[in-house]
């Protein structure tokens, strides 16, 4: 396959930086876009010199597409992959993957039983950093990891769709999914959650702002997750936050580097990383999927991980991942 053909599903939200990125890759171009709003997708579509549509059964009847990307408010997921899978295409779609796990266990059945090559928007796996704390831990008894997404993106517009717990699933399903997936991917299955939620500062919302999460990790480690959605809208450096103990070291990461004591010394270290959006188009033109540290049937699992986390804020009880 000397091109591949990119057909988008919404052209909001991550949408626009996947586009950017496939733009500048050769062999690799935007055939069509669809949105359910016009003006975006038309918008999309002149930056790109695609074809825009509002209705992606539509768009699906194209000949000339070999992948899908799918960027989605939570709420949305379902119809649409089923109806790219039914196509029989390869589809990147963003995180997280639906809101409730009914319908992703649908989907990764869907997936499954075609045999197809997906991608889950958990960027921060093919991140240097990420990769260096991987094989730093490969070897290791770990004992604890601590993690942190606090930021200000839950102020705004109270009636939009992501300030909606039916809609979004509240911070920890939407957003610090992926400070979740990173604890998974650096320490392990997650056998069982405890979370205490609380709402103090953004009373005009039914999403709480506030989250603690206990997990006890399936190899015996344990960890502990704390989500803020009112902080400062302005300070980022306290979102994807990972502490991880292990015998007497200390690894912290974050997306930019990793700090470890080395000699005695503290030193921050990273390396280059592919973009997720290379790592998928090279799937998808080689037919050979071993390259994705994340598809769909992997990310399902870090959904459960928020979801169980949710359900126990609820019933105020221990419960079981999966």
């Amino acid at each position: 396959m000397e091109e591949v053909r990119i057909g988008f599903i919404g052209c909001g939200g991550n949408a626009n930086g996947h586009m950017n990125t496939l733009s500048s890759l050769e062999g690799t171009r935007i055939v069509s876009v669809c949105d359910l709003q016009e003006e975006r997708a038309e918008s999309a579509a002149e930056r790109h010199q695609a074809v825009a549509y509002t209705d992606h059964q539509k768009m699906l009847e194209r000949n000339d597409l070999d992948a899908i990307y799918l960027s989605l408010p939570v709420f949305a997921h379902g119809q649409p992959e089923l109806a790219v899978i039914e196509r029989g295409l390869p589809f990147l779609v963003e995180k997280p993957v639906a809101i409730n796990l009914e319908i992703a266990q649908q989907v990764a059945e869907a997936v499954e039983q075609a045999d197809l090559i997906t991608c889950a928007g958990y960027q921060l796996r093919y991140l240097g950093s990420t990769q260096l704390t991987k094989r730093l831990l490969a070897d290791q008894t770990v004992s604890m990891a601590m993690g942190k997404y606090w930021c200000g993106t839950g102020r705004g517009d109270p009636n939009a769709w992501i300030r909606r717990m039916d809609k979004s699933g509240g911070q920890l399903v939407e957003q610090a999914t992926h400070t979740v997936d990173m604890m998974r991917y650096l320490m392990g299955e997650v056998a069982e959650v405890f979370s205490l939620q609380a709402n103090r500062v953004l009373r005009d919302i039914d999403c709480p702002d506030s989250y603690t999460v206990t997990l006890q990790f399936e190899s015996g480690a344990i960890g502990t997750l704390t989500t803020y959605w009112a902080f400062d809208n302005g300070d980022w450096s306290n979102a994807n936050v990972i502490d991880i103990l292990y015998q007497d070291q200390l690894i912290n990461w974050n997306p930019s580097r990793l700090e470890v004591k080395e000699a005695g010394e503290v030193v921050s270290k990273t390396e280059p990383g592919p973009p997720i959006d290379q790592v998928f188009v090279d799937a998808v033109r080689r037919q050979d999927p071993s390259q994705i540290l994340s598809p769909y049937a992997d990310a399902v699992k870090s959904l459960a991980i928020s979801l169980a986390a949710n359900q126990s804020a609820k019933s105020g009880q221990i419960v079981p991942v999966g």
